[in-house]
């Protein structure tokens, strides 16, 4: 289930919250009713930046070894199959 909380959960349910997040569930958090920030496991922050940080690496060797280039539209239109599984 989605946790959406206000910002004030983060000072005065901050357990609740972080046993949620130890869970492995990234916790919304809203100020004046809107979207403010996401808090995450120290673990799962790294799974996503760390992956990124990979692929980057990996464009940047293969960008050195060929001349091809791709335009916006089609980097991104590749992500978004890979994303969702064309």
């Amino acid at each position: 289930m989605i946790q959406i909380r206000p910002v004030s959960d983060l000072r005065n349910k901050f357990p609740e919250i972080e046993r949620i997040v130890n869970e492995g569930q990234p916790v919304y958090l809203t100020k004046n009713g809107y979207g403010a920030m996401v808090v995450l496991s120290l673990e799962e922050y790294a799974s996503l930046v760390d992956n990124v940080e990979m692929k980057l690496d990996e464009a940047d060797k293969i960008a050195e070894t060929t001349e091809e280039r791709l335009s916006h539209d089609d980097v991104f239109r590749n992500v978004r199959r890979v994303i969702h599984g064309r």
